[in-house]
């Protein structure tokens, strides 16, 4: 940026991009000819042709790569405004961009920079009037509940009892479907803005954590849970809560769709320089057609489990995003329907 910065103070060069590049390129071109002239005016006596030819030669190498060079600096406007782009895109990391240069390449930075912030300002604004209706929008579900256990508790008739008692279930839907909904930005914006240094995870460390989630859920079914650590720790960039809450969704998951007294294996290994987890299960499965359809956002394929157990539709996609936001790679597959499915988490080492 410093030659960028320095013919900026230039009066004829400050508004135009164009005229930078070609004021760079004019003096490189004429580089070789200056070097010629003060070759032949102060060592003239006994010039060969062949000597004036090799000097020449030797100045146009040089003065091209001089200017190559110089250009190359000229550019670091735009590689910088084109990575402080490409930084809030995969990211959301914003970057601080000069915007006090009036030529081409200081107005796109300068919009760019612009552009930036606003966006990051209507998200935030966004999410903010959401988690405000969906908190309203809580309260005000809660009002026909309160009144409809109010009158449960009046012993009613057995029709009025059964109004009632669907109006609590209509209204508990309505929590589950705002409390998710919430639940997805939290996600969102823990997958946006996590840190991406390099952090050694204990899988010994966080097993207690997964089994602990999972324990009343396996008892009710009576499935029985089989973790195989192969693998004690690796470096990853993913957090470690992040991870634990991926696994945990994939065994609650697994555990959904697995039958009474069946069997869950969830296995932690490393294979051809890569760390591998996989959940595997019993379960209803699913066909290969609908393997795409099963990490979308409120996906169609959402059902119930084996225990009528009721799905949102958005866990499995969570998942994946945070896996794939974190260079990791989340795939499911399974033999068909009543076949089982095995979920298999990989990350680069």
């Amino acid at each position: 940026m410093n030659l960028y910065h320095n013919l900026s103070q230039i009066s004829f060069l400050k508004k135009s991009y164009a005229f930078k590049f070609l004021f760079v390129a004019f003096i490189g071109i004429h580089i070789p000819l200056i070097g010629i002239l003060f070759f032949v005016l102060y060592f003239s006596d006994n010039i060969s042709p062949t000597s004036i030819l090799i000097f020449a030669l030797f100045m146009t190498l040089l003065a091209t790569a001089i200017t190559l060079l110089f250009l190359n600096q000229l550019i670091k406007p735009i590689s910088i405004a084109s990575k402080s782009l490409d930084d809030y895109r995969n990211d959301r990391k914003l970057s601080i961009l000069p915007t006090e240069y009036t030529d081409e390449a200081g107005l796109l930075m300068c919009n760019i920079q612009e552009s930036i912030y606003e966006s990051e300002s209507f998200i935030n604004e966004k999410q903010d009037l959401i988690y405000m209706l969906s908190h309203d929008l809580k309260n005000f579900a809660g009002n026909p509940q309160g009144l409809a256990k109010l009158i449960l508790t009046e012993n009613p008739s057995e029709s009025i009892k059964h109004l009632a008692e669907l109006i609590c279930e209509s209204t508990n839907l309505q929590f589950r479907y705002i409390e998710n909904f919430i639940k997805l930005l939290n996600e969102q914006d823990q997958v946006v803005k996590m840190n991406q240094e390099f952090k050694v995870i204990s899988f010994p460390t966080i097993l207690p954590f997964i089994n602990e989630q999972v324990e009343q859920r396996l008892i009710d079914k009576n499935i029985k849970l089989s973790l195989s650590l192969e693998t004690v720790e690796a470096k990853l960039k993913i957090d470690e809560g992040l991870l634990t809450q991926v696994l945990v969704n994939l065994i609650s998951n697994a555990i959904k769709f697995s039958y009474f007294d069946s069997e869950i294996k969830a296995r932690i290994y490393s294979e051809n320089s890569k760390l591998v987890m996989t959940v595997s299960d019993k379960g209803i499965g699913f066909d290969k057609d609908q393997i795409d359809e099963l990490f979308k956002k409120f996906t169609k394929m959402s059902r119930l489990g084996t225990a009528n157990e009721s799905s949102t539709g958005i866990g499995l996609y969570l998942c994946k995003k945070i896996i794939e936001r974190n260079k990791g790679k989340l795939t499911a597959s399974s033999k068909g329907k009543n076949k089982g499915a095995e979920f298999k988490i990989e990350f680069e080492q």
